[in-house]
């Protein structure tokens, strides 16, 4: 009986285990056949961080063997040279990429329309647009030629893939050579996107079983049914980066650390507003970095540098500091080549930056120049124009207290103890004093100070 019950004991436990590795296998097999996708948003400037976090989550997608890349995308553009890699990255994707204008209100604006018709698939959310594209020089303004290349070379770049996609040429061209915009529903009649869409979910249902064309030719049908979606978030990296590509934040960032290196200049060994300074400075000139500069705004930054140290050294009345200031304004106004609004220094913040930091570095300059020419006082120099107090009846001579000090002193008349009294000289370590309410104290005292 006992055997029995233990054979019929080990019987269910073997059974158990079974069902359970069974069912283990099973949820094993169902999580590696369900579809991936991996999600990133764009919603900022068309800059060199929206690139490098597009091709990272492009690799990490095709490292993955991830069943497609979803862009969602809200951009007003950005520079040519970041969207050009972009493009190139997503046409060379061994995954197929989606680009979803979204959320509603969003828009695909000059850059960003370059990139959403180089997607395998394009697809925009009701209220969102996309075109304006033509191109902005960013030099300055150029001749009719030198524009005419520019905007060839543009369209010929959107030519290259557009036709491949099988959309509409001529109406992508438009955007390009007339700045045109298209909502939502004229981009589907005209051909430039594939789909429409309410959200994600509803994009990837209607995309689920479709075969599309990928840029080389090939013929890839898309299995999302019941597809993960995974986000890939902006490092701690690129994020600061993107921080920092604010042309606002670079200028302000760099305005300040100039002033902290000067104070750690004029007052040294205090070293955290050094520090501090040169840490600000150098952030502000990597944001800087990231976005197109003008060169003939550093020459304007420099003259007003110069102007304010003229000023200051020489005294202008005022009239080299204003000149300074106005060469300063104008120079960080210009100093970003921004081919979009959204990438070019307020007016407001360059306005500020420049009245305050011009106002203050002549200020401290001023300072900084007159300390150096006034001659060092030591002693009994030092006490020249300083207050007195007779310690004792001066009959001439007698003590006297200056700046906590006793020290011996005559007087030109005598004077009872306790009365107010100045320096007026010395003879060696005998100080000469005077009545403070003497007619000509207040011009010694002035004189000294």
């Amino acid at each position: 009986m006992l055997q029995q019950v233990g054979r019929f004991g080990m019987s269910r436990t073997v059974k158990i285990v079974a069902a359970a590795a069974m069912a283990l296998g099973w949820g094993l097999s169902l999580s590696a056949q369900q579809p991936v996708v991996e999600k990133v948003v764009l919603k900022d400037t068309i800059q060199p961080i929206s690139e490098g976090m597009l091709e990272r989550a492009l690799k990490r997608a095709n490292d993955s063997g991830a069943a497609a890349v979803l862009i969602e995308m809200d951009t007003p553009g950005g520079l040519v040279d970041s969207m050009r890699g972009m493009a190139g990255a997503i046409l060379g994707s061994r995954v197929p990429v989606i680009i979803f204008v979204a959320p509603t209100g969003a828009r695909a604006g000059s850059a960003g329309f370059f990139l959403l018709e180089a997607a395998d698939v394009a697809a925009m959310a009701p209220g969102t647009e996309a075109g304006a594209a033509h191109v902005v020089f960013m030099g300055g303004k150029p001749d009719d030629t030198e524009m005419q290349k520019v905007e060839n070379d543009a369209e010929a770049f959107l030519r290259s893939y557009v036709k491949p996609r099988n959309r509409n040429v001529d109406a992508a061209i438009a955007a390009v050579a007339s700045s045109h915009s298209y909502t939502a529903e004229e981009a589907l009649t005209q051909h430039l996107i594939d789909l429409t869409a309410k959200n994600d979910a509803d994009l990837l249902a209607q995309l689920n079983g479709r075969e599309i064309t990928r840029f080389d030719g090939a013929k890839v049908t898309l299995h999302l049914a019941g597809a993960r979606i995974d986000t890939v978030e902006p490092t701690l990296r690129e994020e600061l980066l993107d921080w920092l590509v604010n042309p606002n934040i670079a200028l302000l960032l760099l305005v300040a650390g100039a002033l902290l290196i000067y104070l750690e200049f004029n007052t040294p060994g205090t070293i955290v507003p050094g520090a501090l300074g040169t840490l600000m400075v150098l952030l502000g000139i990597f944001g800087l970095d990231l976005l197109p500069i003008r060169y003939t705004a550093l020459l304007l930054l420099v003259a007003a540098i110069v102007l304010m140290a003229l000023e200051a050294k020489f005294g202008g009345h005022g009239a080299l500091a204003i000149a300074g200031i106005i060469c300063l304004m104008f120079g960080t106004l210009t100093l970003v080549a921004a081919p979009i609004p959204q990438m070019a220094i307020s007016p407001w913040v360059a306005i500020a930056a420049s009245a305050g930091f011009g106002g203050i570095t002549v200020f401290l300059v001023r300072l900084a120049v007159r300390a150096r020419q006034r001659k060092a006082r030591l002693g009994a120099d030092a006490l020249v124009g300083s207050s007195a107090s007779a310690m004792e009846a001066l009959n001439p001579e007698g003590h006297v207290l200056v700046e906590g000090e006793i020290w011996r002193a005559v007087a030109n008349e005598p004077v009872a103890a306790g009365t107010s009294l100045l320096v007026v000289g010395h003879n060696q370590y005998l100080l000469r004093v005077e009545r403070a309410d003497a007619p000509h104290a207040e011009t010694i005292s002035a004189r000294s100070a």
